[in-house]
């Protein structure tokens, strides 16, 4: 049951409540006091996170004399509209239009627990009722500010573009109401947000409000800040993962042209310069000796050997003792996965200032808060005199849940005893960052009388750092434990009913190498080897693999998507010798995806995806041109990991170091023809988007190159060669 009363209402099963700061502005927060898991698409909690309770100010929304509204997000925009979107549901609720909103990003706030927190497609699902419940309060207190200055009937008020109007002609826009609307006495109707039938923004395809400044340079990321008297420092960092400096010339150093200062820290020899060319200049001339690293003996072939021999034994599917039916068909199938790079396109950098008794950071930080306690720790600053700024962030696919570069940079600040801006390269990002770990593992099926039997799959992993848990020191204690990562890999669950006897088993393999949460986490090795599996099942069946995913899946929604590709994608057109489709499907988050690719693999060793069709059904959104982007990223990381990208580990280093030798997809890679289609709401309550289609996409990627060349991939990337010169260590 819902209770209006003024100030305060229960919105369905989380619950929040709105304060307001009197002022010349009107300013309204959102408190959040209770928490649900969002259902799956099968009825069912799908995902460990979406927003922690925390009795704080999660949403801070101000309404300014000029008219212009503003919000302060706790959450990190890596380039996946989220700012924009969050616009869309302020404008929506408060009949104000796009340009007049400007959605901001907050800085840390230690108050919000492990709620300012970006990852695990949550921020949407997050903040869909906190943000559209505190810009509906504001509307009601404008309405009602408005109704009291003229004596009127709120009723038979309306707001275009940000004016409040009367029947009669009177006019105010909201900044001429803010300060009325602020005071603590009004009394107003506590209201709703919007209805589905009256929504006019939501769901309307919106260019993103940062998109000229993107492609024109005027965005600020964090080494556009003019921070006074930070100055350029590099790390000359160690020939192998982990090393340590044992002896450096630093006079030689600090010889040198343009060298401000030098410090040797935990993860190399820092150099500060006048410029960032002359820092660079004094990296490469730095005589460094150095300790072993971690993993000087690995490689990749080593490590993936490592995973083979640590897979969990087999169970023994259909029971131990379960006699063998007349015809029965066995599948064993064992898959490997090379580590993968983020690869962002912003490396990781940040700016720091630590003084004796504080201390401030900028950069792109998905744990701002996780951040600044870690950092507190590191240098013994009281934890309320360190601010951590959040940046924008040119990409992350995981990569800024990880402190590496703001915490590197506060250490080597508080020794230079200066600001610092600290740049890592291309090469230090891509050979001293984080991977998505090496995956191997192994499917058993039994089929009989047509259908699946038994079904099990069983993995081993190099470890995957989860340092920082869910955005705070309380759960990042649990990362070295398995529970965090046993947690996520059991979240993520296959769609189909082919058997009860459906076993899915981790082990975790340590190996002393930096690894994180790439885009999707497990779902992204583990859902596209069974969806590959679901293939080979449909081959050993003499059935269409589409009509068998079709007949499993447990979900209308799942089919509804499933058959929407089938249609929109022309499964079953003969595209000649050497050409095929691939289909794959994934759900997670609330949601669901189905990608359908045509590849062109007349050249095995020189594959093409000529065309790809998509299908996704996340529940109400918000803005579907986001929507799609996040849909073909999806795409692009699935043609890449699967046919070409991937790192090669060689006497403890990565061999890559530059987009030219680690292969992502380019231009000339991507197809020329894609098409996205969004089903039609079927939930109130929007879903998960930004990791669920790269299982798909990989693996509709890897069954068309399948079923083009007519051969049985079972190690990706497919073509994996070292056809490049690495750089020198």
């Amino acid at each position: 049951m819902t209770h209006a009363t003024p100030g305060r209402r229960t919105v369905s099963r989380r619950s929040f409540f709105t304060a307001v700061v009197a002022g010349s502005t009107l300013m309204l927060v959102t408190r959040t006091t209770a928490s649900a898991e969002p259902a799956g698409t099968d009825g069912e909690p799908d995902q460990v996170l979406t927003a922690i309770p925390a009795d704080s100010n999660l949403v801070i929304l101000e309404v300014r004399g000029d008219g212009s509204v503003h919000c302060a997000l706790p959450r990190a925009e890596i380039g996946q509209g989220l700012t924009t979107s969050v616009a869309m549901l302020i404008a929506e609720e408060l009949d104000t239009s796009l340009d007049k909103t400007v959605v901001s990003l907050s800085r840390g706030r230690q108050e919000l627990i492990g709620n300012h927190y970006t990852g695990g497609s949550n921020s949407i699902q997050s903040l869909w009722e906190p943000v559209r419940s505190i810009a509906a309060t504001a509307r009601a207190r404008l309405l009602r500010a408005a109704a009291d200055r003229w004596g009127a009937d709120v009723g038979t008020l309306r707001i275009v573009d940000g004016v409040v109007m009367a029947p009669d002609g009177r006019a105010a826009h909201f900044g001429e109401l803010a300060a009325a609307a602020a005071a603590p006495e009004l009394r107003f109707e506590a209201v709703d947000p919007k209805s589905e039938e009256d929504l006019t923004v939501v769901g309307t395809p919106t260019t993103r409000q940062d998109a000229r400044a993107i492609v024109t340079g005027r965005l600020t990321y964090t080494l556009d800040l003019d921070v006074p008297d930070a100055m350029p420092v590099v790390v000359r960092r160690p020939p192998t993962i982990n090393g340590t400096v044992a002896s450096v010339d630093e006079a030689a150093l600090r010889a040198m042209p343009g060298v401000i200062d030098v410090a040797v820290v935990s993860t190399g020899v820092a150099i500060m310069a006048r410029t960032f060319g002359y820092a660079l200049a004094a990296k490469d001339a730095a005589v460094v000796t150095w300790n072993a690293g971690t993993i000087d003996d690995e490689s990749t072939d080593s490590i993936q050997g490592r995973l083979r021999r640590s897979t969990p034994a087999f169970t023994g599917l259909g029971g131990v003792g379960r006699p063998e039916l007349p015809g029965e068909t066995k599948l064993n199938v064992d898959f490997d996965f090379a580590p993968v790079s983020h690869a962002a396109m912003e490396t990781n950098s940040a700016v720091a200032d630590v003084r004796a008794d504080r201390a401030d950071i900028w950069a792109s930080m998905q744990l701002p808060n996780y951040a600044g306690q870690k950092i507190a720790l590191t240098l013994g600053i009281p934890l309320n005199r360190v601010t951590t700024h959040v940046m924008n962030g040119g990409g992350s696919f995981g990569r800024r849940l990880y402190l590496d570069g703001p915490l590197e940079a506060a250490v080597i600040s508080r020794a230079m005893d200066k600001p610092v801006r600290l740049m890592w390269s291309r090469v230090d990002d891509m050979r001293h960052g984080r991977a998505r770990p090496a995956v191997h593992t192994k499917f058993d099926a039994v089929l009989a009388r047509g259908t699946v039997i038994s079904w099990e799959q069983r993995v081993a992993a190099v470890c995957t750092d989860f340092d920082g848990g869910f955005g705070d020191l309380v759960t990042d204690a649990l990362a070295p434990s398995p529970l965090i990562s046993q947690t996520l890999f059991h979240s993520t669950r296959d769609p189909y009913s082919f058997t009860d006897s459906s076993i899915r088993t981790l082990v975790e393999v340590p190996v002393e190498m930096p690894t994180g949460s790439w885009r999707s986490v497990f779902s992204g090795t583990v859902r596209t080897a069974a969806e590959i599996m679901v293939d080979r099942i449909a081959g050993a069946l003499d059935t269409d693999p589409l009509e068998l995913r079709i007949g499993a899946v447990a979900s209308d929604r799942h089919r509804d998507v499933l058959n929407t590709l089938a249609v929109e994608g022309n499964w079953g057109a003969d595209l000649g010798p050497g050409r095929a489709q691939g289909i794959g499907f994934h759900a997670e988050f609330g949601s669901s995806a189905g990608y359908l690719v045509e590849i062109d693999a007349q050249d095995p060793r020189a594959p093409r995806v000529r065309k790809a069709v998509i299908v996704v059904d996340v529940g109400r959104v918000v803005n579907p041109r986001s929507l799609e982007a996040q849909m073909i990223g999806c795409l692009m990381d699935g043609i890449s990991t699967t046919l070409r990208a991937g790192l090669h580990y060689e006497q403890g280093l990565p061999l890559e170091g530059s987009y030219s030798q680690f292969h992502y997809a380019r231009q000339r890679d991507s197809p020329p023809d894609v098409s996205v289609v969004i089903m039609p709401p079927t939930t109130e309550n929007p879903g998960g988007a930004g990791e669920l289609g790269v299982p798909a996409a990989a693996a509709a990627v890897a069954n068309a190159y399948a079923r083009a060349t007519d051969t049985t991939p079972t190690s990706f990337p497919i073509l994996f060669d070292v056809d490049f010169d690495p750089f020198p260590k």
